[in-house]
């Protein structure tokens, strides 16, 4: 996973370099602080020289606002970083999402699938950011200080080193707890959206069977499962933050009492001490980022996995290996012994043979259920038929590419689907090339223009989400205009 992750940032090797160097500078600039104020401390006070006081001072000031420089930069341009590598990532996902089959939607939600391309990259854009350089960053200044601390005194460093590795193994427990709570979370979040995404797209059905209450007792309980994830989740987060802080505030109070003894014994400046102490805050610094971000990384992880089984689901339909480009077709389709089922143990179709000439026009006529929509379905390849085959023109239409074939073909559905858009939007969806006039022509053909030249804005005209400001014949004449803009 982590392979996979860190690919996204080659693309944007500068800008990493960028916001990489200048917080490991930063996390360096930090661990020379306690040095320098050990220095001040036993060697310029004791002097009483202001001079050199004085620009020790100032130089500490300049260190400072180089720091607060490298920090703006970290900030800004490091979250410049992670939004890029979040487009590019949303980018993948939804061109994965274009060429997933029928047969996918079938099985999903479209709240479950909007919170893959928004949520879920969201928190990943956030790791991309804060992931490399917070991880290197606290490695760096926790060995650091470390090591600084030794040098400074080691019996004093040895007493921190006990104490450390407890706080460490509470804090990663806790995160893993994290990682797998935001897991839950993002599925509540999908369940979540479908909830709204069925209820303001059957807002016309939920009133006419006057089922308020009912959709009511149903958000309720989604709503519910999400705050229940939600408070666990802020559960973990408090005991890691009280952890930390009680960790950080039992070790500060240990080093107070070894160190007090120590210079008393004469075996420590006060300097040494001073510095000391502040080596303390530099060393446990990496273990309160690592509580701060749990927050966000557990979101990422989790999301990024979710991620990547997305992009792990494998298109089922597909251009074969030398599929041919159709530019035109006669029109002869056949069905020679065809084999379908949505569940293979329940055929909907079984055996079934047919020839249809260039031209000619044939009715399907059947009860609900008889297979009418999936017989047409299997022509443009929404779905590929489990035995047997369907021709175009006498050639297998799987050995044609996908987007030349969907090119020959038109499917005004019984169940019209039009955008949130204007009318001549919805009509050039047929050819989105297409001229002024010819989308005038192709509404004209499908007996549109009294409705036209009846709206206050024409074809500009905004028919609202799924062409609900239109009656449901106005939307089926609207689907034909756009079949006769494409002209198969």
């Amino acid at each position: 996973m982590l392979r996979a992750f860190a690919a996204y940032y080659a693309p944007h090797k500068r800008l990493f370099a960028l916001d990489f160097g200048c917080a490991v500078l930063s996390g360096a600039l930090a661990l020379g602080f306690p040095l320098a104020v050990q220095a001040f401390v036993d060697r310029l006070l004791p002097q009483g020289e202001w001079f050199w006081i004085l620009l020790a001072a100032g130089a500490l000031l300049v260190v400072y606002l180089v720091n607060t420089g490298l920090m703006a930069i970290v900030t800004y341009w490091g979250h410049v970083l992670g939004i890029a590598i979040e487009t590019e990532m949303r980018r993948k996902a939804f061109d994965h999402l274009q060429r997933l089959p029928h047969r996918y939607f079938d099985g999903q939600k479209t709240g479950h699938l909007v919170g893959r391309l928004t949520k879920d990259l969201e928190e990943i854009g956030e790791v991309a950011h804060h992931g490399p350089e917070d991880v290197f960053v606290a490695v760096m200044t926790f060995l650091g200080a470390l090591a600084l601390m030794f040098w400074v005194h080691p019996q004093l460093a040895t007493v921190a080193v006990f104490i450390a590795p407890l706080v460490i193994w509470l804090v990663v427990g806790y995160g893993g707890k994290l990682t797998a709570n935001w897991e839950a979370q993002f599925d509540r979040v999908g369940a979540f959206n479908a909830r709204i995404e069925e209820t303001v797209g059957g807002a016309r059905v939920v009133r006419a069977f006057a089922n308020e209450d009912h959709e009511r007792r149903l958000f309720a309980r989604d709503n519910a499962g999400y705050r229940r994830a939600k408070l666990d989740a802020y559960r973990l987060m408090a005991a890691t933050v009280s952890i930390n802080y009680l960790g950080m505030r039992l070790l500060q109070v240990v080093i107070l009492l070894a160190g007090a003894w120590y210079v008393a014994q004469g075996s420590l400046t006060i300097g040494g001490f001073v510095g000391f102490l502040l080596l303390i805050n530099v060393f446990y610094q990496p273990l309160e980022k690592v509580a701060a971000v749990l927050e966000s990384y557990p979101k990422g992880i989790a999301g990024f996995k979710r991620y990547q089984e997305f992009l792990a689901i494998e298109p089922e339909i597909v251009d074969r290996p030398g599929a041919v480009e159709i530019a035109r077709a006669k029109g002869a389709v056949g069905f020679d012994a065809v084999r379908f089922g949505y569940d293979p143990k329940r055929p909907v179709l079984l055996d079934l043979s047919l020839e249809i000439a260039p031209g000619e026009t044939v009715a399907f006529v059947g009860p609900s259920g008889a297979g009418k929509t999936t017989l047409l379905a299997l022509v443009p390849r929404f779905y590929d038929a489990d035995g047997g085959r369907v021709t175009l023109d006498g050639l297998d239409v799987r050995d044609y590419s996908l987007a030349s074939l969907r090119r020959q073909i038109g499917v005004v559905s019984q169940d019209v689907f039009l955008f949130a858009g204007s009318l001549r939007e919805n009509v050039a969806y047929g050819r989105l090339e297409a001229s002024e006039a010819e989308i005038v022509e192709a509404m004209r053909r499908a007996r549109l223009g009294d409705l036209v030249e009846s709206l206050p804005d024409g074809l500009d005209t905004i028919v609202g989400e799924r062409g609900v400001r239109l009656s449901g014949g106005q939307k089926q004449r609207v689907a034909i205009a756009r079949i006769f803009l494409k002209n198969p």
